[in-house]
Order: structure tokens, then C-alpha cells, then sequence
């Protein structure tokens, strides 16, 4: 061996002997393995922290916001953004303490629930200057009996005038809304037990003779100062059926029609019975 050699040899750190006793231990693992083991270390970090971070971002979303997670419409319709229209100066809301005939001071045809976007209005509602001839609305009831009784209790009862609004939707649903009002609140609460008793309607209307009281109306969608009762025609209602809600509300009460080919799909029903609800509320 030259002497370069030895004197590298002699300059190499050397591991220190063992205690008398005991057994030497496992070599240190070199180094490029320390340093493997660190890259995998640092990547795994960083994998969880992006892993993390991916969770928080999909749970913040919107379910309708990712994709393969969008759920298919319930068959609510499009309604236009709902305002009620402004009160005359100094006269209060139809449910104000001061207001005790519950009387809506608002203009009546502007309290009728719009059309849904995409649907075709119905230009024989819209009467003359908004105003709907009381026998345009007695025609929706079936028996000519019903129809003679109903328009003299309505001149009793001291009927203003009607506004009117219907529509058709591209499912082939059609839609009518009648807001009848009175001089008071007061008179209205006989006229609606007649009208609409729990166990089914008190008159039956056009195309809908067979009618039993809509279970399935969810209480929750109850608005305060409104009451509702709310109809379905039962089978076997033929080619069409019919559903049907009449509403009191002050000095207003309001009948809600939907019929269509087959059955009438009772989520905008109950979309549009509570929107008109809300506009007389």
C-alpha cells in the first residue's frame, strides 16, 4: 500500500467499538436511501394537502356545481321575480291592526299571480281593462243550478269585481287564477265554508265533478293570514284531471285551477297556490 493510501485510510471516521458486552448494532442505512425516503415523504405531504384541499373545494359547491351530481328538475316553473304592488298613500296592509275590515287597498289585478316564463297567456281572462264579467267565472262551475245559486249569493255577498289570469305551460298544464273581492273580510267566511267544505268542494266544477280533498298538500307551505283548502279529482277522472285550491284572505278570495292531459304533476300546483298566497298575505 502507498503512503497517499494510507494516509486516506488513516483520515476515514471510524465507528467506535462496542462496549465490552454488547453486540455491535445494524449498519446506518446510506444515505441515498435517507434521501429516497424524504422525497417520498415530502410527496405524500403534499398529495394529502391537495387531496384536502380538492374536498373543501367540491363540498363548498353547490350540488347543481358538479358535475355527475346535478339533480334533474322537480318540475317547478319559472316565475318572475313576485312584488307586491304599492299600497295608496296612508292606507295599510290588508292584515294591519288598523285595518279592520281586511281590505286590500292594493289594485286587485295586480295582486293575480303572473305567468311562468315560457308559458302562452290566456287572452280570454285578461277581460276588459283586467276586469273579468262575473259569468265568465260562473261558467267554470258544472251544473247550471250551481251557477244561478252561486251568482246570486256573490251579488248578496256584495262582489266588486274579479281579476283574472291564465296560462299553458309547454307540458300542456293549464292554468287559471280568479281573486274574487268583497266588501269585507267578514261576509267572505260564509261564502268560503259553502265553497270549499274539508271532505270536498261545495260545487263542482266543468270537467271535474269527482273532487276529494288534496292530502298530500304539505302544511308547511301554509301562509300566515291565508287559509286554503286545496282538491284533487279522484279516479277515474277520464282523458283529464283536475286540481283545485280556493284561498280566503281578507277581503279576497282567490280559486286556483290546473288541469291537464293525464294527471296534473302536483309540485307546480302547490308552487303556484302558495305564490298566490303570498301575493295576498
Amino acid at each position: 500500500m502507498t503512503e497517499q493510501t494510507e494516509a486516506a485510510e488513516s483520515a476515514r471516521p471510524t465507528e467506535p467499538a462496542p462496549a465490552d458486552g454488547e453486540h455491535p448494532g445494524p449498519a446506518r442505512k446510506p444515505r441515498r436511501a435517507l434521501r429516497a425516503a424524504l422525497r417520498w415523504t415530502t410527496a405524500l405531504l403534499t398529495f394529502a394537502a391537495f387531496a384536502t384541499g380538492t374536498a373543501y373545494a367540491v363540498a363548498g359547491l353547490e350540488r347543481t356545481d358538479v358535475p355527475g351530481l346535478a339533480t334533474q328538475s322537480d318540475g317547478r316553473w319559472d316565475y318572475p321575480t313576485l312584488t307586491k304592488p304599492p299600497l295608496p298613500s296612508g292606507s295599510p296592509g290588508p292584515f294591519a291592526d288598523t285595518n279592520k275590515t281586511g281590505s286590500h287597498y292594493a289594485d286587485l289585478r295586480r295582486l293575480v299571480l303572473p305567468a311562468p316564463h315560457g308559458a302562452s297567456v290566456d287572452k280570454e281572462l285578461a277581460g276588459t281593462d283586467g276586469w273579468l264579467p262575473t259569468k265568465d267565472f260562473l261558467s267554470r262551475y258544472a251544473e247550471k243550478e250551481d251557477r244561478d245559486e252561486l251568482a246570486q249569493k256573490l251579488t248578496d255577498y256584495g262582489l266588486r269585481h274579479i281579476a283574472a289570469r291564465g296560462w299553458s305551460t309547454p307540458d300542456g298544464t293549464r292554468t287559471a287564477v280568479y281573486l274574487l273581492q268583497f266588501d269585507s273580510a267578514a261576509v267572505l267566511d260564509e261564502l268560503t265554508r259553502e265553497l270549499a267544505p274539508y271532505d270536498g268542494p261545495g260545487h263542482p266544477l266543468r270537467g271535474a265533478v269527482e273532487s276529494v280533498a288534496d292530502e298530500d298538500f304539505p302544511d308547511a307551505s301554509l301562509v300566515t293570514n291565508v287559509s286554503r283548502v286545496a282538491y284533487v279529482e279522484s279516479k277515474p277522472y277520464g282523458k283529464d284531471q283536475t286540481r283545485h285550491a280556493y284561498l280566503s284572505a281578507g277581503d279576497v278570495l282567490a280559486l286556483v285551477i290546473q288541469d291537464r292531459k293525464g294527471t296534473v304533476n302536483p309540485v307546480p300546483f302547490q308552487q303556484t297556490v302558495t305564490l298566490q298566497s303570498q301575493l295576498l298575505a
